[in-house]
C-alpha cells in the first residue's frame, strides 16, 4: 500500500467531548417510526490493461488504491444520498459539500426527510467532517442556534458512516482498502464520464487495520457496531482511477421496544469538481455547545 502521504490526523483541535446519545440516527429513526410504528437504535488509473479482460486480483488492488488515489487528487465536490428501509418504509436524507482529502476535512449541508405529519422540514444541518470527529450545526434539540455539537467518531458505533445522515466521502474510500473479492463488471458512464464499475465485498476490520490514522478508530468501531462487518459495494473510477461514485450498503440492528429486525442502509457518495477550492475551518472550542443534549 502507497504510504507516500504523511496523513493529517489533528483536526479536533483539542475542544471538549459532549455527552454522547444524541446522535443524528435518532432524528432518522424517530422519522421512521413515526411512520412505521416501530422504534430503532442505531447500533450496532489507468494502467494499459484491457478493460474486458481485467481479471478480479486486479480489481481487488485497483480498489485497495482509491483512496490513495483521491489523496493525490486533493480536493472535489460531493453529494451524497442515503436510504434507510426498515419495516416496508424507507426514508432517504440527501447532503452537499465539498471534501479535502489531503487534509481529511470536508463541509456538507444535509436535508433530513420531512416529518410524516407533513409539518415544516427541518432545517439543514451543517456538517465539518474532520480525522476523528464530526461537528454538526442546528443540529436542534435544545442546542442553541450559534453553537457546535462535537462527537468523537471512534465512539461511534457505526463510525460515522450512517450516525451524520451522510457518509464521510473519505472514510467511504477507506471502506475499499479492506476488499475481500471484487470483479471487474465493465465501462460505463457517471455524470457524462466514462468509469469502471467494480462490485465487491470489503471487510471493516481488515479496513480499519489498512486505513488512515483518522479512520482507523472509526472504522473498527463500524466493523463492531454494524450487524455484519461485510459491507457489499458497487465502486466506479474514472482512468486516472478517482471515484466518481460509490455505493455502500450497511445494516444495523432495530432492538428498540422488545422487538428485533435489521435495518438496511444504502449510502451512495457522488465525487466531481476534482481541484475545486476548499477552506474549512474548524469551530473554536468557546463554538462548542458542552450541554446536555435533548433525546429525539
Amino acid at each position: 500500500m502507497d504510504r507516500r502521504r504523511d496523513w493529517r490526523a489533528g483536526g479536533a483541535v483539542g475542544v471538549p467531548a459532549t455527552p454522547t446519545g444524541f446522535l443524528i440516527s435518532a432524528t432518522v429513526c424517530a422519522t421512521i417510526c413515526a411512520i412505521s410504528a416501530t422504534g430503532c437504535t442505531a447500533g450496532g488509473g489507468a494502467d494499459g490493461v484491457t478493460e474486458d479482460a481485467r481479471p478480479a486480483g486486479d480489481a481487488v488492488r485497483v480498489l485497495h488504491r482509491a483512496a490513495t488515489v483521491l489523496v493525490d487528487a486533493g480536493t472535489s465536490r460531493t453529494t451524497t444520498s442515503m436510504e434507510m428501509a426498515t419495516g416496508g418504509t424507507r426514508v432517504t436524507i440527501r447532503g452537499e459539500g465539498v471534501y479535502d482529502y489531503t487534509k481529511q476535512l470536508g463541509r456538507l449541508r444535509v436535508l433530513l426527510p420531512q416529518d410524516p405529519a407533513g409539518a415544516s422540514p427541518h432545517r439543514p444541518i451543517t456538517e465539518l467532517l474532520a480525522p476523528g470527529a464530526l461537528f454538526m450545526k442546528n443540529r436542534g434539540a435544545g442546542v442553541p442556534a450559534d453553537k457546535w455539537v462535537r462527537v468523537d467518531t471512534a465512539t461511534m458505533t457505526d463510525g460515522n458512516l450512517v450516525t451524520g445522515g451522510a457518509t464521510d466521502p473519505f472514510a467511504a474510500a477507506e471502506v475499499l482498502r479492506g476488499t475481500r473479492e471484487a470483479t471487474y463488471v465493465g465501462r460505463t458512464r457517471v455524470a457524462d464520464t466514462d468509469v469502471r464499475h467494480y462490485r465487491g465485498t470489503a471487510d471493516l476490520a481488515v479496513a480499519a487495520q489498512n486505513a488512515s490514522p483518522g479512520n482507523k478508530g472509526p472504522l473498527g468501531a463500524a466493523a463492531k457496531g454494524f450487524a455484519t462487518a461485510r459491507v457489499p459495494f458497487d465502486a466506479y473510477l474514472d482512468d486516472q482511477g478517482r471515484i466518481r461514485k460509490l455505493l455502500h450498503r450497511f445494516s444495523f440492528v432495530n432492538g428498540l421496544g422488545g422487538q428485533r429486525s435489521t435495518v438496511a442502509v444504502a449510502s451512495t457518495t457522488l465525487l466531481f469538481d476534482f481541484g475545486t477550492p476548499v477552506h474549512v475551518r474548524l469551530p473554536r472550542p468557546a463554538d462548542i455547545y458542552a450541554g446536555r443534549i435533548a433525546e429525539q
